[in-house]
């Protein structure tokens, strides 16, 4: 049995928990609340409070889940890199986490960010169309987690953290025009598609392609994020003006209410195209967005706990994006996804 700290547990947080504890894994959970069914498990250590005053408590050397709100998921980077952790990393932060290689490869740390569904898995399907295909010539991505009907409020719930949501929303989208990176406005580019089973969504730009504008050689790149009609024109017309609790009310997340998470993505070039569909309903009360990104988290927790960073992943000491863990350690985790039940389509 190995042990493993996880900072956070909300909706994701708390799936990616209860996997660690299933593969056999001790947890430590840290937050400012904590389930009560957490507090009895004998596997897990609970301490509530703030993630910082509690880091500095942490044996070093340890395999830590960073699934903090990004507005605070940056600030405990270096802190757990100074001491020698290993960290998987979910918190989608605005500040780039390569600005910590040199306190990661000084204490011979590895942290892996961005490890949920969009970015993530959708990293990992550019980078296999990459190595595939060669140099790209357009890559495009749209996902989106939404309920499976419309209704006459919003039409969305937030499984994770409002305040990331709101960021994807008012965020700057840095893309990628004939070969220059630019940043546009977030919600541009609105149009409407047809999802498969569910009818005609709207897709806007967000700022979710982050490292592989870096990584990927590709002349034209953009990430699209996939709402219910409507939803953006009430965000435009009210959101922006309403308080985060006023929001957090709005979306609060109705376990009750079906839902769904689904991602394309597409990369072309002349040798080629390779389409990809990854696709989730929900399974035994877990929703499909807890799922798609909480597999991810836990599938790189497991390898970093059970084979290590280099072993597992191909990781040396260092920061590192998705699309930087080996060809095995990417078919590992969409194997792990799709024995759990989600859906990958190929074509």
């Amino acid at each position: 049995m190995g042990s493993v700290i996880a900072l956070g547990c909300g909706l994701v947080g708390r799936f990616v928990i209860e996997r660690l504890i299933q593969a056999g894994h001790h947890v430590t959970v840290i937050d400012l609340t904590i389930p009560e069914a957490f507090h009895n498990h004998p596997n897990i250590e609970a301490r509530e409070g703030d993630a910082t005053e509690h880091i500095a408590d942490l044996s070093p050397n340890q395999t830590v889940v960073n699934m903090l709100p990004g507005r605070i998921g940056d600030f405990v980077r270096p802190l757990l890199l100074e001491n020698g952790h290993n960290v998987v990393d979910l918190a989608f932060t605005a500040e780039d986490p390569h600005r910590h290689q040199a306190i990661a490869e000084a204490n011979n740390a590895v942290l892996l960010w961005d490890v949920g569904i969009a970015p993530g898995i959708s990293n990992m399907l550019v980078k296999q169309a990459y190595n595939a295909l060669g140099p790209l010539d357009d890559i495009s991505i749209k996902v989106g987690g939404n309920p499976c009907e419309m209704d006459d409020e919003w039409s969305y719930m937030a499984p994770f953290s409002p305040s990331d949501v709101i960021e994807e929303y008012t965020r700057p989208a840095r893309v990628r025009i004939d070969g220059e990176t630019v940043e546009v406005p977030a919600l541009s580019e609105r149009h409407d598609i047809e999802v498969a089973g569910f009818g005609t969504m709207e897709a806007f730009l967000t700022d979710g392609l982050r490292s592989v504008l870096d990584t990927i050689p590709c002349r034209t790149m953009k990430e699209y994020t996939v709402r219910w009609p409507g939803h953006i024109d009430r965000w435009v017309d009210e959101g922006r003006h309403m308080e985060e609790e006023e929001l957090l009310a709005a979306w609060t997340f109705d376990s009750e209410r079906k839902e769904f998470t689904w991602l394309e993505v597409q990369a072309s070039n002349d040798a080629g195209t390779r389409t990809t569909i990854v696709q989730d309903t929900g399974l035994n009360g877990d929703g499909s967005m807890a799922r798609t990104t909480g597999l991810v988290t836990a599938a790189c927790a497991l390898l970093f706990i059970e084979r290590g960073p280099e072993q597992g992943c191909g990781l040396a000491p260092g920061v590192h994006p998705p699309e930087g863990l080996s060809a095995e350690a990417m078919q590992h985790i969409m194997d792990y996804m799709q024995r759990e039940g989600v859906a990958f389509h190929f074509d």
